[in-house]
């Protein structure tokens, strides 16, 4: 690489803002976020953001309610729709990798109404999403410790939260690297172990496919009962769209991203669906232990999986890491919220005390208001974990819908207007395959799935608590958008009066493309090792 690609991708970039171009380029000049995130930060950072309760703790209400085919077959559809997303977000983001890009794409290409819309609604989404890991915690901890009131671990970890937020983003990306890395190592080994269970090597008990067979198959609860754990399968995938934030403060986004987007995939779905099949496997669905209710949530599913491999002491164990990997979603979920407060705030959506940055260019005072909204977890207290956890899962999970939905809808638009403009998509860093089918699949799975999800609550008896419980996202994000609408008088972007340059770093495209034909020189069985070690590695 050249002196000259260096210089490029550790210089500030620079991009507009729609309300005040001049001043906040000038302001960009004595402050800027710092491009400290490597490719193996940014890849284990959109991995590890995922690999959370969702997976851990949520995965055993799936199983309870969609049987082991139902909950198996919710899981993939739901990982289609998120293959869908990243390749639609690496296309945009790899082009103009923007902090916050969310808010900001939806504004400059499709609607400022949308954009507003989901910038509150992703924010809202991890700074919720901070609540909810910070509630799991409490639940792990009383596996062990049930004298100490719930509210005391919540302050403890969001303390720590904070105090790893507010230093350099280097920092905040070498800690997420190593407990991402944990994480995988953990899920990995729940596979193995899970499948020598299944088999009789590890425990003396050959289960096979037996808990497919119970009263009710496979598919006790018929297409409701997969309907039913899309929500759960949604919040369990929830943050693998973090590569667009991270793009903001990656030293090479036109070459991290594209790498990122296209490796995360395979492995979220790979550990997802596999643990997803160890666990249906292994636990019947008619297990009582699993999470079939908000009242009595006691431990993971995949705690239950190493009991019955006999090893007591490794229950423990996976409690432990469980509890670090909230923590470490939670860390996630600090970082995106401030990001995207930060972003908003920059556009003129937000007050902009949240612009201002520390001297090792952190938003501090986006990461404090983020942080703040933990303090929802300390509900736990009153109303009791295992309530709170389902109350806040149908609420980030309707939001990262909510979210996935409009962020196809801006791509649609995006390409609409490069083409229309006379641009290339050879001059793109990466283009998403399969265009615009990618895109009408997330918003017609999204849409059926952020309507249908609460049909439950229509059914009698009616709670009027019930069904605002049920539809909370989407009532904010109507609430949000419409208001904006309203105040604003926006109106839908025209494909000419789209920017596709400000923001953009066009001297290194060229320089990935002279790296990709030197690929092409590698055998291709190197090629093809190096591909599937990628995958795990």
């Amino acid at each position: 690489m050249s002196e000259d690609k260096t210089n490029i991708t550790e210089t500030t970039l620079k991009h507009e803002a729609p309300h005040s171009i001049a001043s906040y380029q000038a302001s960009e000049e004595k402050r800027h976020l710092q491009r400290g995130l490597k490719a193996r930060h940014i890849q284990m950072i959109a991995l590890g953001g995922t690999i959370g309760t969702g997976l851990f703790m949520a995965s055993g209400r799936a199983i309870a309610s969609g049987g082991p085919g139902g909950a198996l077959v919710a899981y993939m559809i739901i990982g289609l729709v998120v293959f869908c997303v990243m390749m639609s977000l690496g296309e945009m983001a790899a082009y103009m990798p923007i902090a916050g890009s969310f808010a900001h794409f939806a504004t400059r290409f499709a609607d400022p109404s949308l954009g507003f819309c989901v910038g509150w609604v992703y924010w809202a989404n991890w700074a919720v999403g901070v609540a909810v890991e910070l509630t799991g915690v409490a639940i792990i901890v009383e596996y062990w410790i049930q004298s100490v009131n719930s509210v005391v671990w919540n302050i403890i970890c969001l303390l720590l939260l904070v105090a790893i937020n507010v230093f350099s983003v280097k920092g905040y990306g070498e800690i997420e690297y190593w407990i991402s890395f944990i994480k995988i190592f953990v899920v990995i080994v729940f596979i193995i172990v899970g499948l020598c269970v299944d088999t009789g090597t590890i425990g003396g008990v050959n289960y096979g496919v037996s808990n497919f067979h119970l009263d009710g198959g496979a598919f006790p609860g018929g297409f409701l009962g997969i309907f039913n754990v899309f929500l759960t399968a949604a919040f369990s995938f929830n943050g693998v769209e973090i590569v667009g934030i991270t793009a903001g403060e990656s030293v090479n986004p036109h070459k991290t991203v594209p790498a990122a987007v296209k490796q995360v995939f395979y492995r979220i779905v790979l550990f997802y669906v596999l643990s997803i099949l160890v666990i249906g496997l292994v636990i019947p669905y008619t297990d009582p232990r699993l999470l079939t209710n908000g009242h009595d949530i006691t431990v993971s599913p995949f705690t239950l999986v190493f009991q019955k491999a006999g090893a007591v002491w490794a229950a423990d164990l996976m409690n432990a890491v469980i509890l670090i990997t909230m923590i470490s979603a939670g860390n996630s979920g600090a970082y995106s919220s401030s990001r995207t407060l930060l972003s908003l705030a920059e556009q003129g959506y937000a007050p902009r005390l949240f612009t201002r940055l520390n001297r090792w260019g952190i938003p501090i005072w986006a990461v404090l208001m983020s942080c703040a909204m933990g303090c929802l977890a300390f509900l736990t207290s009153l109303f009791g974990s295992g309530i709170v956890f389902t109350w806040l899962t149908n609420l980030t999970s309707v939001a990262g819908l909510i979210t996935w939905v409009i962020i196809s809808i801006t791509h649609i638009r995006f390409r609409q207007g490069y083409l229309a403009q006379g641009r290339l998509l050879t001059a793109l860093p990466y283009v998403a395959p399969f265009f615009p089918y990618c895109d009408i699949i997330v918003i017609v799975i999204g849409t059926i799935v952020i309507f249908g999800q609460g049909y439950s609550s229509f059914l009698a008896p009616i709670s009027g608590t019930n069904v605002v419980a049920s539809y909370i996202g989407l009532i904010f994000a109507t609430v949000v958008y419409v208001g904006h609408k309203i105040f604003s008088h926006s109106g839908l972007v025209k494909n000419k009066d789209m920017d596709f340059d400000t923001g953009t770093l066009k001297s290194t495209v060229f320089d990935i493309r002279e790296e990709e034909k030197e690929k092409e020189e590698v055998p291709v069985w190197k090629a093809a090792v190096k591909k599937l070690g990628s995958i795990f590695a």
